[in-house]
């Protein structure tokens, strides 16, 4: 079943909120408002780019009946910690399966993620929680510096010397106009300024591997707008 079904077949419905991450695709917003119920948005991990437990424990309200991770990028969800809140709240814990993420998850690719991970310099890599397998359905890193414009202007470097990429979360859901909320979610909104998807696809040679460091570490980090 999906997590419509799944959440409408536990009874929650109109009148009821489900907590999901705003960094993501809308389908588990939308999957919780197709069966009537409200989704209540809570901040992220910002190492797993995932719901964070203590964030989705502080968002909880009375009203609130059942929680919905997503695994992103290839990374789970804390789904130990999730389910103790989901257990101390009485919540009912369904995992989302996002159909629009890649799947990865081969050896290959998890080899090509982690020379990318042994060599870039500049951008923030992938991070992996403790015992966690990470299929690298998409390569995040983390262009740091003050806000979007520094992200984007690395990224339209990068499309100008013939590297593909893109940014994985456009808007985060909580700011979509057919689920605006106010409310601010301070390691969503660092993710979407900052974070950028390098290609890692299981084909790639070594030599476009080698070619994809050796053009993000000539970039040197942040790039100026000017120099985009």
């Amino acid at each position: 079943m999906g997590t419509a079904e799944q959440l409408a077949a536990a009874g929650v419905g109109f009148g009821d909120e489900v907590v999901v991450p705003s960094y993501a695709t809308a389908e588990a917003a939308e999957a919780v408002r197709s069966i009537g119920a409200l989704p209540l948005f809570a901040d992220i991990d910002p190492g797993s780019f995932c719901l964070d437990p203590a964030a989705v424990a502080r968002a909880v309200t009375p009203r609130t009946a059942a929680i919905v991770p997503v695994h992103l990028f290839g990374h789970p969800a804390d789904l130990m910690a999730l389910r103790l809140v989901a257990a101390e709240r009485g919540l009912l814990l369904v995992e989302h399966v996002d159909h629009t993420e890649e799947r990865g998850g081969s050896s290959p690719r998890q080899a090509n993620a982690a020379y990318l991970t042994s060599r870039l310099t500049g951008v923030v890599t992938p991070v992996t929680a403790p015992g966690v397998v990470h299929r690298y359905d998409s390569y995040v890193v983390r262009v740091p510096g003050n806000g979007r414009p520094d992200r984007d202007a690395f990224a339209r470097a990068l499309r100008a010397r013939g590297v593909r990429c893109r940014v994985p979360v456009q808007t985060p859901v909580h700011r979509m106009p057919s689920f605006r909320r106010e409310l601010w979610l301070p390691e969503t909104e660092r993710a979407a300024d900052e974070c950028l998807a390098l290609p890692v696809e299981e084909e790639m040679t070594r030599r476009e591997l080698q070619r994809l460091v050796s053009v993000c570490n000539g970039l040197g980090g942040l790039v100026p707008l000017a120099a985009a």
